[in-house]
């Protein structure tokens, strides 16, 4: 089967490039105008804390189910296809979310869509990162940081606009149905700008092959040792980011005496410095190379964190967050690019690594909760420290190989 080749002219690069940005700032959209709306959701149905847990696991489950079949639907269908298909389950999940909160109350229907959702995010995520990967070295300059970054940037306006959904008292239903049609269409224009072919740029000249050769290709790199501890540096980076989303604002107020506002402004501070660091990571790693760059993350994160946690005041308290959310920013996005290196099974190396990710935000936050029961929540963060750690000393798996620096201009 012949495909077309990868591009070659300025402009069908930069419409590839533009094509990944676009998808992953919907993927932080969709994500977000969900999040944004989990008080709707809890009061629509009654729920109480418990109840709600058990809700988002159903998100959880989804995810990992589409991590686990992203390979397979890359593969078979190629970028285009895939992505759509994917970000069609989004949709549907999302419009029917709303429907089980607003029009026919129903918990287990709403956990149903949110599997739904999960399978459609989670397999989307493996393919924006291996397209991500394909684009960066067509281009010949690191820019998988600045995609995420524009996931970032997708998770605030989403929140931005479940905050004035709620604000204006519009339905979980409107409010959702508005987003899955915005985040469909934006796919939709996006991928017509993806290579052509069939299939993604780096396996384009690839067979195709069944569906066990495939299964046994996504479970073999699991035995790669490289691989692996480029999912250290992801579980400590991710461990970082996740449980900031989650107890930052927390730690701040019961560990440094901070009133609800200002952990949430802490939080805040943290966000934007991960932003920020993504922004500036892709010509800082062009310059200094992977390795150099990730231990100097692990060093700053560290610093941070101490800060963080042994600070005696509050201007120390938000310096110690901005070296956290810098020390954070770049791991997961090199990660994806260190997975993706070895083309020859892109997808199913950046799925392993995606779910070891997974498994640090599912993970971290239960964790952190029951050290911060035992010993108090500023030392629970002792633990992100040392996973942290880990990840600066597992920072030399992430050097590309001959082949990956031969297939580009850097």
């Amino acid at each position: 089967m012949m495909h077309s080749p990868v591009p070659s002219t300025r402009p069908a690069l930069l419409g590839w490039r533009n094509a990944v940005f676009a998808v992953f700032f919907v993927a932080g959209l969709g994500l977000a105008s969900w999040m944004a709306r989990v008080p709707a959701v809890r009061d629509g149905l009654g729920l109480d804390t418990a109840q709600v847990g058990i809700l988002i696991f159903g998100l959880s489950a989804g995810s990992v189910i589409g991590l686990l079949i992203a390979a397979g639907l890359l593969g078979r269908l190629g970028a285009r296809r895939a992505m759509l298909l994917c970000i069609t389950f989004s949709a549907t999940g999302l419009v029917f979310m709303g429907v089980g909160v607003s029009i026919v109350p129903s918990a287990p229907f709403v956990f149903a869509a949110l599997a739904v959702f999960g399978v459609g995010m989670g397999s989307l995520d493996v393919m924006m990162n291996v397209e991500g990967a394909a684009a960066e070295r067509a281009i010949g300059r690191t820019l998988m940081p600045l995609m995420h970054a524009c996931f970032s940037l997708g998770t605030v306006v989403g929140a931005l606009g479940g905050a004035a959904a709620s604000a204006w008292q519009v339905s979980v239903f409107w409010h959702l149905l508005v987003m899955a049609v915005l985040v469909l269409g934006t796919i939709v224009v996006a991928v017509r700008f993806l290579p052509a072919g069939g299939q993604s740029a780096e396996t384009a000249d690839a067979p195709r092959q069944a569906w066990p050769a495939r299964l046994r290709d996504s479970l073999a790199v699991w035995r790669d040792r490289k691989l692996l501890l480029i999912g250290v540096i992801v579980l400590g980076m991710t461990f970082a980011e996740g449980s900031a989303n989650d107890w930052l604002a927390l730690a701040s107020v019961d560990g440094h005496g901070f009133s609800n506002t200002d952990g949430a402004i802490v939080f805040g501070v943290f966000v934007a410095a991960m932003t920020v660091g993504r922004v500036l990571g892709g010509p800082v790693l062009d310059r200094f190379g992977r390795v150099l760059v990730l231990r100097a993350c692990a060093g700053v994160g560290v610093t941070g964190l101490v800060l963080f946690i042994l600070a005696p005041n509050a201007p120390l308290v938000f310096v110690g967050t901005v070296l956290w959310g810098i020390g954070a920013s770049l791991g997961f996005p090199v990660g994806m690019s260190a997975a993706a290196d070895d083309t020859k099974n892109a997808a199913g190396r950046v799925s392993a690594v995606a779910i070891i990710g997974y498994f640090a935000f599912l993970v971290g936050p239960p964790v952190l909760g029951l050290l911060g029961e035992a010993w108090g929540i500023l030392n629970a963060l002792y633990l992100i420290l040392i996973l942290m750690v880990l990840a600066g000393l597992a920072a030399p798996a992430a050097r590309p190989s001959v082949a990956a620096l031969s297939g580009s201009r850097r």
